[in-house]
């Protein structure tokens, strides 16, 4: 049996791009752990489809379209959760891209771009999500951010130069969050997660990546150099592996961390 610090039970959490990979994997985690889960994702068509799924298993699951970029958008869902419950108390700031490519062949129009949506998502989600969680909010109850950053936001990689830079900012920012919202007494706990290598749409962008900047001369090729020489555990991550991560830091197990980088890599930066 789960222990219940880890149980989801009772809470209200909004998920970000959770149409699919780690986001839907995310919202199908939390609903299996009891909470009662809103799944935005600019895809409205594909979170509903989800959400249809979710709901048809027994879960109390609700989906969104939502342009995380667009403040407006923000407010929208906010008060479609209000209406919905009358509380929130987990945030996954899922919802992102990936641009790569050498730094020197990438546009300004590429980094606004990426910025736009990797760094003003979090920057948006995390304002809305103080302001509605802390004492005088909206539901005043406190909560749990979970930024997904990724090990590009911690080292360095050949290709990531625009995407790794975003990722640093989610991490920073972060941090800087976390420590004002516990200077101030909010009662919300930030924390950032840091995938390595998973197995999803996005993750294998990567391979196709290695092999237009010269890196490798197939994505089979580039596949099997990164598992074979640069993740120790040898094989991709799954969607759960991530998500079972994320329950933890929603959860009250991890009640005394704020501020944290929490790597789920297969030890690639371990290298």
């Amino acid at each position: 049996m789960m222990n219940d610090h880890f149980s989801l039970q009772g809470k209200v959490a909004l998920i970000t791009g959770a149409g699919n990979g780690i986001g839907a994997a995310c919202a199908r985690c939390f609903a299996q752990s009891g909470a009662a889960v809103m799944a935005s994702d600019i895809n409205g068509e594909r979170v509903e489809a989800l959400a249809r799924e979710l709901v048809g298993e027994g879960f109390e699951v609700k989906a969104i379209q939502h342009d995380v970029a667009k403040e407006d958008d923000w407010a929208r869902v906010v008060d479609a959760l209000a209406d919905w419950h009358d509380g929130w108390d987990i945030l996954v700031n899922n919802a992102g891209i990936y641009i790569g490519g050498k730094l020197e062949e990438n546009s300004l129009s590429q980094l606004h771009r990426i910025n736009g949506i990797n760094i003003d998502s979090i920057f948006l989600g995390t304002q809305f999500a103080a302001s509605a969680m802390q004492p005088d909010g909206r539901f005043g109850r406190g909560g749990s951010i979970i930024n997904l950053s990724s090990i590009a936001g911690l080292i360095g990689v050949p290709g990531h130069s625009i995407y790794g830079a975003t990722k640093g900012a989610v991490r920073s920012l972060t941090k800087h969050s976390a420590v004002e919202f516990a200077a101030f007494g909010y009662g919300i706990r930030v924390n950032s997660l840091h995938p390595g290598l998973i197995a999803t749409e996005m993750g294998y962008l990567v391979f196709k990546d290695f092999v237009e900047v010269g890196l490798a001369s197939s994505e089979s090729e580039a596949q099997k150099m990164l598992e074979n020489q640069m993740i120790p555990m040898g094989r991709l991550g799954d969607v759960q592996d991530i998500a079972l991560a994320a329950q933890f830091l929603a959860s009250d197990a991890s009640s005394y961390m704020t501020g944290s980088e929490l790597t789920v890599d297969g030890g690639f930066t371990a290298t």
